[in-house]
């Protein structure tokens, strides 16, 4: 696979979202073992994107899940609750085959949380993952069955999935704040 990756003229790396999503959209209907039993669920924000836009192209009935960390997370009492979107699961988890989706994956601690979040609805049958990038990174042994793109990037930045009004995908890069 060829990461659609360019260099702007400051030497920073310059994604191109939409042909990764075009990417994971490929690679996510491989994944489908039984479209009418397989689920979407995206993680909040931009793998809920993801799952909205992907139940549609894949021409998936229904609504996708979308998966909130926010209860689960390990630095809860630094973060707090944030206003963002809350898990909501339009089928039963219970023996499901589901498909989480994320945008970004680096450290594995958002997934360990977003898989708590799901075993607290049910049991599903199967749970996998497709990120749109792997940055490497892990901190907890947690795997993508599916990447569209693997990127370096130093720990000093950070990779946010953007859209538009119009819901094309775009990536910002963003440095750190110092402490």
């Amino acid at each position: 696979m060829t990461t659609p990756t360019t260099s702007s003229p400051s030497g920073s790396l310059v994604l191109d979202a939409e042909a990764l999503y075009r990417e994971l959209l490929r690679g996510v209907r491989s994944m489908m073992n039984n479209p009418g039993g397989t689920h979407l669920a995206g993680i909040a924000s931009g793998g809920a994107w993801l799952a909205e836009r992907l139940q549609k192209d894949l021409g998936l009935d229904g609504a996708p899940g979308v998966l909130s960390s926010v209860m689960h997370r390990d630095d809860f009492a630094q973060r707090g609750l944030a206003a963002g979107a809350q898990t909501a699961l339009p089928f039963d988890v219970n023996g499901a085959d589901i498909i989480v989706l994320d945008d970004v994956l680096y450290t594995g601690r958002t997934i360990r949380a977003v898989l708590n979040e799901l075993f607290d609805y049910g049991r599903p049958a199967s749970v996998r993952l497709a990120v749109l990038v792997d940055r490497g990174g892990r901190e907890l042994p947690v795997h993508a069955e599916f990447a569209a793109a693997r990127v370096a990037l130093p720990a000093t930045q950070s990779l946010a999935l953007a859209r538009d009004e119009q819901g094309a995908f775009q990536f910002q890069v963003h440095q750190a704040r110092e402490a």
